[in-house]
């Protein structure tokens, strides 16, 4: 079922030290899960990391993905620890059965400043998505990355943003959609956003899996797994969204129901 995560905050700090080097790390997370909730039982079939680079209107997105384990990539752990930023999305991926293990499948997909990952499965794939797809043009469907149903979210959140539809509303009404239309789907969502002003927005869905964040002068960090001890991590409740608005701003959790 994936495991995923994402930081926004005031100062920019290195990918590593979210990703590959806290106790309980995403890292950690691709071949010790704690909480797969009968999803799998490790996270090998690739991984992911988007950012964003730069703090004001010039900001612009970067992004590193493999379809191989994220243990089994020295580039990318050494990468990790040089890379900094105050707003980024990284993921591990389980593959749903049936689906591809390619580098197109793998989480966080990139759209300039935009990016967004999804934990979870659609249930009834690709039947149940069927009328939610119709609503995408001929060459959107053509240009997936990959035939998932990640993807398919991804160009749905993707066409609300395009149509000047607010982060957090874009997300919140594809999830409500396609759990009408997928019942029992697993449907944990991260998209990170940036303004005109490089201000960035993180919204994330807890929709049948495991999702916590912790708040700090370092920031905000949104998690599927704690990534340490630390008291200050908050179970997000099932049927709630965390919204993130700014390098500064407190999360504010939604509920859905």
């Amino acid at each position: 079922m994936c495991r995923h995560l994402a930081h926004v905050g005031p100062r920019p700090v290195t990918l590593a030290s979210r990703v590959t080097e806290p106790p309980h790390s995403l890292l950690v997370q691709a071949y010790a899960p704690a909480d797969m909730r009968g999803g799998g039982t490790v996270n090998a079939d690739g991984f992911g990391v988007g950012w964003l680079d730069g703090d004001t209107e010039d900001a612009v997105g970067h992004s590193y993905r493999q379809p191989v384990p994220m243990w089994t990539d020295a580039s990318f752990l050494d990468l990790a620890t040089a890379v900094r930023s105050t707003a980024f999305v990284a993921a591990v991926r389980s593959a749903t059965v049936g689906m591809p293990v390619s580098v197109g499948a793998c989480a966080p997909f990139r759209d300039g400043t935009r990016i967004f990952s999804h934990n979870g499965v659609v249930r009834g794939w690709p039947g149940s998505l069927a009328d939610l797809a119709a609503e995408l043009d001929t060459q959107t469907l053509m240009t997936l990355e990959a035939p998932t149903d990640s993807a398919v979210l991804w160009a749905l959140v993707r066409r609300h943003l395009d149509a000047g539809k607010d982060p957090a509303d874009a997300v919140l009404d594809v999830v409500t959609r396609a759990l009408a239309a997928a019942p029992g789907s697993r449907l944990n969502l991260l998209l990170l956003t940036a303004d005109q002003r490089g201000e960035p927005t993180l919204v994330a869905t807890a929709i049948d899996h495991a999702l916590s964040y912790r708040a700090g002068a370092d920031g905000v960090t949104v998690a599927s797994e704690p990534l340490d001890d630390d008291p200050g991590w908050t179970s997000v409740p099932d049927l709630a969204a965390v919204v993130v608005r700014g390098r500064d701003a407190t999360p504010e959790v939604t509920s859905l129901t």
